[in-house]
């Protein structure tokens, strides 16, 4: 019979309702955020990404909506008008909203890319392919423009190689001494775009902390911001003893505004959605670096990003804002 059971057009597997349900809460989400922006940018470069961004997900929700309804499942009710406040003043520059949807596209690529792998009807496939083809569209628009910012950072580029070399040593012993062999291609890469996307974390938290309603939201928010900094430092130093360059960080792009554009359940979720999406970077960086102290380095951030998100799970489970997965209990 071979490995797939066959099964009737409209049933959904256990993966397919986990990836469209999450699809449908981060989407619901992305729309009030990009109206937030919408309503604040002022560079007609950057608008049109934050239009493309909001349509998107507009269109998400429809064809997530269709899928659930078909296979009488319940819509969820993620994020309303009521989570968004569209006419609140200005809390980001107009370059990190053009920060936000190029990392938050790269979380929606990933995504994409597990939820094609994780389906077996066919047009659920087919949807997610179309979801990752613009996707990729919007990416490449967005790094065209990046790279005209002046706060953009390239990746650092390494020498090519005179020739084939093979390891002599595991290094491991070494490296615990103090004598480091130089980083690699993969460490580099994975240090750099960890250190980004923890930056973004600590800034996008500076900016929660502000204007946060609730004490225990605030708080959760100021924890983040220190615990996501030194993380952020942490993967800096290591490429700086390298003589690497190092990720332009975002702080200063966080207005003084105090009034808050999102509900503290928004604001929750989102941070809850980053800590677990840095879990997941970390954890496949971990498995492909070979120093040491690289490897160890990886172990407190991933404690780091655990301890943070028990801490959002609790907020969110505290004040009703968790919605429940389907489960076999439905």
């Amino acid at each position: 019979m071979g490995i797939f059971r066959k099964t009737k057009t409209n049933t959904l597997t256990a993966a397919e309702v986990s990836g469209l349900w999450l699809q449908y809460l981060g989407d619901s989400m992305a729309i009030c955020v990009y109206k937030y922006f919408l309503n604040i940018v002022e560079d007609e470069e950057i608008k049109p990404i934050l239009q493309i961004s909001l349509q998107l997900s507009e269109s998400h929700i429809t064809k997530i909506t269709e899928f659930l309804k078909d296979a009488k499942f319940q819509i969820p009710i993620g994020f309303t008008e009521n989570d968004v406040n569209i006419n609140a003043p200005r809390l980001f520059s107009d370059q990190f909203l053009l920060f936000y949807s190029y990392i938050m596209t790269i979380h929606g690529l990933n995504a994409y890319s597990l939820a094609i792998t994780n389906s077996e009807r066919e047009d659920i496939q087919n949807y997610f392919f179309e979801c990752t083809v613009s996707s990729k569209d919007l990416f490449q628009k967005i790094m065209e423009l990046a790279k005209k910012q002046p706060k953009f950072t390239s990746v650092p580029s390494i020498p090519s190689p005179h020739g084939t070399e093979f390891m002599e040593t595991p290094g491991f012993i070494s490296n615990l001494i103090g004598d480091k062999r130089p980083l690699n291609s993969s460490e580099i890469s994975t240090l750099f775009f960890n250190s980004t996307k923890t930056g973004f974390i600590r800034s996008l938290s500076l900016a929660f902390s502000q204007v946060a309603v609730r004490e225990d939201v605030r708080q959760f928010m100021l924890k983040n911001v220190k615990l996501a900094g030194k993380d952020a430092e942490s993967f800096d130093l290591i490429l700086q003893q390298d003589h690497l360059p190092i990720p332009e960080k975002w702080d200063n792009e966080i207005t003084d505004s105090t009034i808050s554009p999102f509900s503290d359940k928004l604001i929750m979720f989102h941070a809850g959605f980053l800590v677990n999406a840095a879990l997941t970077y970390y954890g496949a960086s971990l498995g492909s670096s070979f120093r040491s102290d690289i490897m160890v380095n990886y172990s407190k951030v991933f404690a780091h990003a655990m301890e943070a998100g028990a801490f959002s799970f609790n907020i969110m489970v505290k004040h009703g804002w968790l919605e429940k997965l389907p489960d076999t209990d439905c």
